[in-house]
């Protein structure tokens, strides 16, 4: 309702009604005056020069530093780089370029088995069923215990406590294996509540009309509830396995030679640092392209929803 005194919205004098061209008020859209606050068609321009004189300046910083030398040695060698990346195992040191790939595998492996693990936990959770109570309430305490425990000391207790209990085509498995396996339990718990928000997001009246059209319940929940639910949890989906790619480094803690521990271990025969940038600049390599993608999804579902909120 317009306020006593000021004329209502698309009346002459009044603010403007919200359409394709003309964006709703509190929203960022590049149009219109916030086109002009944001310098019109000279932004470009201005965000370039704006950019190169922030790197300029961090730049000039690095440099101006008094142990700038000594930091550039250690951590940015060019020498001690390509040799890190290469590796020798001949003197002691493995390649981190090759070791990233056990990296990569884990991160694919572990994706897979989290979308599978998580998306059960959050069907049981949502479930009304009776004869499901006890599972539910397992379910729950899964959830709570591994939201709850760092990922760092879940690596351990299976790394090592696993093994330790001697049980036959269990316990002998590799070290990546059991790192996998707490990745997985780890972030099975955080993605499943991620699947319960996309499932709850999901207008009862969409149910409604499935069962109206004398669809089954499971069939209900496979081809009306479950594609509207994925669709709108993506974002924070990516935004998760951004995070699991790089905590797959914490599996270099059992002794397994991924990217970081090649990094920790040249790095202890040479005693130079540049064997970690070398890791990170691979890191960056993975999870930049990857989150990018992820805030294309987001701003092309904010643009959907306005679209559909426009009147």
């Amino acid at each position: 309702m317009a306020l006593s005194g000021s004329p209502p919205p698309g009346s002459p004098g009044g603010p403007p009604l919200a359409s394709a061209g003309n964006p709703p008020p509190g929203s960022f859209a590049r149009s219109g005056r916030g086109a002009r606050l944001l310098g019109g068609r000279s932004g470009p321009v201005i965000s370039t020069v704006s950019t190169f004189v922030v790197l300029g300046a961090l730049v000039a910083i690095f440099l101006l530093a008094p142990g700038a030398h000594a930091v550039e040695h250690e951590f940015f060698s060019p020498q001690h780089m390509w040799q890190a990346f290469i590796g020798n195992p001949q003197q002691g040191y493995y390649s981190v370029g090759a070791a990233i790939w056990l990296n990569i595998r884990m991160f694919i492996i572990a994706e897979i088995l989290i979308l599978l693990l998580a998306l059960l936990i959050a069907l049981v959770r949502q479930s009304v069923h009776p004869a499901l109570f006890p599972i539910r309430i397992l379910a729950t305490g899964y959830v709570d215990l591994f939201r709850g425990v760092p990922l760092i000391l879940v690596i351990f207790a299976i790394g090592l406590g696993v093994p330790a209990l001697s049980l036959p085509g269990v316990s002998s498995q590799s070290n990546a294996v059991y790192g996998v396996t707490a990745l997985v339990l780890s972030y099975s718990a955080y993605v499943s509540e991620v699947y319960r928000a996309g499932l709850n997001s999901v207008h009862q009246s969409q149910v409604a009309a499935a069962w109206s059209l004398g669809l089954p319940h499971r069939h209900a929940l496979r081809y009306v509830i479950l594609p509207q639910a994925v669709r709108n949890i993506v974002p924070p989906l990516l935004n998760d396995f951004i995070s699991l790619q790089k905590d797959t480094a914490l599996v270099g803690v059992l002794g397994t030679i991924e990217a970081n521990k090649a990094a920790e271990i040249y790095s202890e025969q040479v005693f130079n640092f540049s064997s970690f940038t070398v890791a990170a600049i691979l890191f960056l390599i993975l999870t930049i392209p990857l989150a990018r993608f992820t805030d294309r999804l987001i701003e092309r579902d904010r643009r959907r929803r306005l679209a559909g909120a426009t009147p």
